[in-house]
């Protein structure tokens, strides 16, 4: 009889859950929408209870659907958002929102950090800037103005642990913290030790009893509860694996572990990844380029992102198109862009529709170059070469400090254009592959599953069984070489005279927000 494991992911938008055949074989698969509240400007926060809930729905659904015998099922794990904490009291009850990466309510605690802290997560860490989002920054701010929420919290946990903890009817001496997720934190722990770092945790001013133990991704944490049983349709005490960061399993699920692949997750935000062996202290105190480990010992990741990749495409298409509902707009769009020449006859489109990094922080987005002759297709085609650019600047700094950038695997709803992957390969100087399925993290929380409950022995070699080739796009020198000469160009203009002209954008939004105030 086949054994099958489950794996979700749960994402900003919503939760995924997918149910595998050991032989790689996706036997079901549910989807659950969350919902994001900002109750004031720049705040954002999610009910912990959600997700749990939305967890019991999508196995409930994929049980259902897919008519296993619930005895066959022999392991759980998951992924989800490595940004964000939620507080659970002694019996894992949320004692407050969910406060995702997406809140910025700790502006003024990240730059006290910034500031007044010694920055021993330099040398620790890898990273050097501190930001709002990030969960150390967060803990410091319910710290110092949440006390009734301090008083009655044991722990502080994940979104995706809180759903796993509820899963095993864990309570707080249970809770757990696999090192995946803790890159989430981006600084306050040791990456050689894969734990956290006491001396962070000192200068940050952060209790130790408040966090839980570090484990490895791939350990058995609890025992699927007899209510949670019930209501998903399976039986009680399945193993239940501790599970990674999203990022992580990403790359798990698309085979992404040898030193110098990357994966390119081509979404709604692009996020960039290259495997390296060691911290590159010439890469550590570059804006927006983070390190983190992955989820096998000894494998650590630099990641970039940008927030409007995706969302600028699907901006387009939404806001100025008006074609919402138009399940071909990309692929015709596509077809228009690919009658454009390269470089759109120097036509520059700038992603910054959500901002920039660090390194921007007045940046919007932009197009330089139009003419009347431009046309539909070259706009489009601008803005894949865009986001492309942006990626072109990481490649060249990981390729400086001798990291060997050897291939790219695309996952996402952007890795389905095949002009988009050519320019890639093109721009990048790296082949640009695609694969079978595009499951991606769900994919590699299964494949946790299964290893973690001992199914799988080498879970390296099963991701690279699992994450089969599908197409394969070669760089190509000529192409290349022109794309080297546009982005030499594009830089120097983005940090000349457009970051000025961003300055002086954003002064003049201030000005009118300070108007439409005061009317």
């Amino acid at each position: 009889m086949a054994s099958y494991y489950i794996g979700f992911d749960c994402g900003t938008q919503g939760t995924k859950v997918a149910l595998y055949a050991d032989d790689s074989t996706l036997v079901a698969e549910a989807f659950r929408d969350h919902r994001i509240v900002y109750p004031k400007p720049g705040w954002a926060e999610m009910d912990p209870d959600q997700f749990y809930r939305v967890v019991i729905e999508g196995i409930a659904e994929c049980v259902q659907k897919s008519k296993v015998d619930p005895n066959a099922v022999k392991g759980i794990s998951c992924s989800g958002i490595i940004c964000g904490i939620v507080p659970i009291d002694q019996d894992w009850n949320p004692q407050g929102p969910y406060i995702p990466y997406l809140d910025g309510r700790a502006a003024e605690e990240a730059a006290r950090i910034q500031r007044e802290v010694e920055p021993l997560w330099l040398s620790e860490s890898g990273n050097a800037e501190v930001g709002p989002f990030m969960p150390p920054v967060m803990l410091g701010w319910v710290l110092a103005n949440r006390p009734e929420v301090v008083a009655k919290t044991k722990k502080f946990v994940t979104n995706s642990q809180f759903a796993m903890g509820k899963l095993g009817g864990l309570n707080a001496d249970q809770a757990y913290m696999d090192w995946g997720n803790l890159s989430g934190w981006i600084i306050g722990y040791d990456a050689a030790k894969r734990d956290w770092s006491d001396k962070q945790l000192d200068l940050l001013g952060l209790p130790r009893e408040l966090l839980p133990p570090v484990v490895d991704p791939a350990a058995v944490v609890g025992e699927l509860c007899p209510e949670a049983a019930r209501a998903t349709g399976l039986k009680a005490g399945i193993p239940l694996v501790a599970g990674s960061g999203d990022i992580m399993q990403a790359n798990l699920g698309c085979g992404v572990l040898a030193e110098g692949q990357c994966s390119d997750v081509a979404g709604t935000a692009s996020i960039f990844t290259v495997n390296v062996k060691h911290i590159h202290t010439g890469i550590t105190e570059v804006p927006g380029v983070i390190y983190s480990m992955g989820t096998l010992p000894g494998q650590y990741l630099y990641w970039g992102y940008i927030r409007a990749g995706g969302l600028s495409l699907g901006w387009l298409k939404e806001e100025m198109m008006e074609r919402g509902g138009d399940d071909k707009f990309f692929r015709h769009m596509d077809e228009l862009a690919a009658q454009a020449p390269l470089g759109c006859h120097a036509s520059l489109f700038y992603p910054y529709l959500q901002g920039g990094d660090a390194s921007l922080p007045n940046a919007s987005a932009a197009w330089l170059g139009l003419t009347g002759a431009s046309g539909a297709g070259g706009m489009w085609r601008s803005m894949l070469e865009g986001i492309c650019f942006e990626y072109l600047g990481w490649v060249k700094m990981f390729r400086e400090q001798g990291i060997a950038v050897a291939e790219v695997v695309g996952t996402g709803g952007g890795a389905n254009s095949a002009l988009w992957n050519q320019i890639k390969a093109d721009m990048l100087g790296a082949d640009y592959l695609t694969l079978q399925r595009g499951e991606g993290t769900v994919l590699g929380d299964a494949l946790l599953a299964a290893h973690g409950v001992g199914d799988i022995p080498d879970l390296g070699a099963a991701a690279g069984q699992w994450a089969a080739e599908k197409e394969r796009f070669a760089p190509r020198a000529e192409q290349g070489a022109a794309y080297q000469k546009i982005y030499q160009a594009r830089q120097r203009i983005l940090e000349g005279p457009l970051r000025q002209i961003f300055a002086e954008l954003t002064a003049l939004q201030d000005q009118d927000l300070a108007c439409q105030n005061q009317e």
